[in-house]
């Protein structure tokens, strides 16, 4: 007989606090450290109670340096430990750079496997919150570049939870960027600790008329840009990745096949984004053969994220934007 698991609603900071929680009380080499996610719970408010659950040797504040952190962190999963970063905004990253990218991306293939670095980077990404161009970048196609190096980008509290279990259990050094605008968000999330599988997308909606790819709090956007399109009678499929990498291209080449249409959303600025890979994969898949219009990207700006809240909105794309883009990708081709 298959159990039956409860599904409540949290919020999706409330979704990652459980997954800690869970894989902190199912393994006792999990642990984190951060600034500030002691006592004060996090940035963001996400490890709340935890150091009260957990104690201060596993919930570890530590002084203001992202490099220490992170040189810290890769030292404990060379020691057996499987240590859980949290960076307070993913741009501080760019001051641990050389830990991430040189030395946890590349012990495993330099030492010939002789040893693994199982640790997660967690770090609230992108804009929205009027915290200007330092603290609201999208930084996940620097990191997706790096031989190494897994990405995550849940956009579901549900994912929240699932992919960091996930992450949490795999051997790789995993980066989980999680979007500041989606913590608040509330969704059903299983309360039995089911970790998901990186590398499989989700298909969020089904529609005949154009595939839809987006990440990050892109995915609700482009669902009520696609709920808006029926009433005009256009029916988009909606398609989140979760893991840029390893990126599970067929649900998506798949769709495309089928609607002949593809349009690619994300946060970042366009040049050089993570979405131009999916065009890429697109283009040397059999999809190619299969599309009636040019593959389109609508991406933020080039630009530096303002403060002022108008030319930050202006900065990123915005549901509307998705519904005039894929209004124009159908009815002109």
């Amino acid at each position: 007989m298959t159990a039956v698991t409860e599904t409540r609603t949290l919020t999706y900071a409330e979704a990652v606090r459980e997954a800690l929680a869970q894989a902190m009380e199912a393994d006792d080499r999990v642990f984190l450290l951060g600034e500030d996610v002691g006592t004060y719970g996090g940035a963001f408010g996400v490890t709340g109670d935890l150091v009260h659950r957990f104690g201060e040797e596993r919930i570890r504040d530590t002084p203001i340096s992202e490099l220490g952190i992170v040189g810290a962190a890769v030292g404990a999963a060379l020691a057996g430990m499987r240590p859980i970063v949290e960076i307070q905004f993913s741009d501080f990253t760019a001051q641990a750079m050389d830990q991430i990218v040189n030395q946890a991306a590349k012990i495993h293939f330099m030492l010939g496997g002789a040893a693994t670095v199982p640790m997660v980077l967690r770090a609230p990404t992108g804009s929205g919150t009027g915290a200007a161009a330092q603290h609201s970048q999208s930084l996940e196609a620097w990191f997706a570049h790096v031989p190494g190096l897994k990405v995550v980008m849940p956009a579901t509290p549900a994912d929240a939870k699932a992919l960091l279990l996930a992450a949490i259990d795999d051997p790789n050094p995993v980066i989980v960027l999680e979007h500041k605008l989606l913590y608040k968000q509330s969704g059903p999330v299983p309360e039995a600790a089911s970790p998901a599988r990186l590398g499989e997308a989700a298909v969020r909606r089904t529609g005949a008329d154009l595939t839809i790819v987006a990440t990050g709090v892109m995915v609700p956007r482009a669902l009520e840009a696609a709920d808006e399109l029926a009433g005009n009678g256009i029916e988009a499929s909606v398609i989140d990745p979760r893991t840029l990498k390893p990126l599970d291209a067929r649900p998506i080449v798949d769709d495309v096949i089928r609607t002949g249409r593809a349009l690619l959303v994300q946060e970042a600025p366009k040049t050089a984004g993570f979405m131009a890979e999916i065009a890429a994969t697109i283009g040397e898949s059999p999809a190619f053969g299969h599309l009636r219009a040019p593959i389109a990207r609508l991406c933020g700006l080039d630009v530096p994220i303002p403060y002022a809240p108008q030319l930050e909105r202006a900065a990123v794309p915005q549901t509307g934007d998705i519904v005039r883009e894929a209004t124009e990708l159908v009815r002109r081709w």
